[in-house]
């Protein structure tokens, strides 16, 4: 047994250092999230390093809870622990099997408990996240099967706890009611990790990026009128953070299209296929007050 040990070692040579900085990389702001998860990730580093020193430990419950509104990046960071749990071999494949109550549930007698242990047997040795996690627990209804689907995950959170990781995920104040509901699934979560909306500074940095990726920009102008428009959107109901700014891009870049395409005959320079200017945004629907659709099948009008 070694008399002394070097945590970075383990930090550096699993690429748990490489997730980690992926995730500042990859994820704009959430400042308490990553902190979060760099603390767990500490945690993982120092058990393993207390197990080569032949030190006790108990066994590690690794469960968790993500609450906060859509589009707030729950589902990358669910990705990113998966990374860190097999670099650091608490888990041996290090998917993540993504569902919700339909994928859980069945519609009668005899359905939902075949389908949650096919669920469950699909994400062993990696997570399973579970969206809108509160759809499962239906109060007032006897005719539900949602309960059932708890009671066998709270059964194998228990017996495979060691071969796979739930992450229960959705609305805060939901989720709040929904544990209160099952004191027995609270007590079972480990780490409750609640991701906050993306401040308009944020949004704009994330719209910025997206377009980097895709060879795009904003006119100068454009920078302005974006800004309003977020600012705009966020006071509309549905708005769902990088979710709608991903959205409001492609039918910018739709509309940017459109406008290039109705120059049919001109010739278009580099810079021309490049920049949306303030138009391709200033004629979205969030001008006049109104909730744009997620799609690209929307009239640019």
């Amino acid at each position: 047994m070694d008399s002394l040990i070097d945590l970075s070692d383990s930090y550096l040579e699993t690429g748990v250092a490489d997730v980690l900085n992926s995730l500042d990389e990859d994820l704009v702001g959430l400042r308490p999230v990553k902190t979060r998860i760099k603390e767990i990730a500490a945690l993982l580093l120092v058990a393993k390093a207390r197990q080569k020193m032949e030190l006790t430990s108990s066994k590690l419950s690794l469960h968790m809870s993500f609450t906060g509104p859509p589009g707030t990046g729950k589902t990358t960071v669910a990705g990113r622990i998966s990374e860190v749990l097999y670099k650091l071999g608490y888990l041996r494949k290090g998917h993540v099997v993504t569902v919700t109550r339909d994928d859980l549930v069945g519609q009668y007698v005899g359905q939902t408990a075949p389908k949650t242990k096919e669920i469950v047997k699909r994400a062993q040795g990696g997570v399973l996240f579970i969206d809108e996690a509160y759809y499962l627990y239906k109060p007032g209804n006897e005719r539900d099967y949602g309960t059932e689907a708890i009671e066998i995950l709270l059964q194998d959170m228990e017996q495979y706890r060691e071969n796979f990781v739930v992450v229960f995920a959705g609305y805060k104040d939901l989720m709040e009611s929904f544990f209160k509901s099952n004191p027995g699934l609270y007590s079972r979560i480990a780490h409750h990790i609640d991701f906050p909306n993306y401040t308009t500074s944020e949004l704009m940095k994330i719209a910025n990026l997206l377009l980097l990726k895709q060879d795009y920009s904003f006119s100068e102008e454009a920078k302005h009128v974006f800004k309003d428009y977020i600012n705009r959107r966020r006071e509309l109901p549905f708005f769902a953070n990088a979710r709608s700014i991903r959205n409001a891009i492609d039918r910018a870049r739709l509309r940017h299209a459109n406008r290039l395409f109705s120059r049919m005959g001109e010739p278009l320079d580099r810079k021309e296929l490049m920049t949306l200017e303030a138009q391709d945004i200033k004629n979205s629907r969030v001008f006049k007050g109104e909730i744009e659709g997620d799609g690209l099948i929307e009239s640019s009008q």
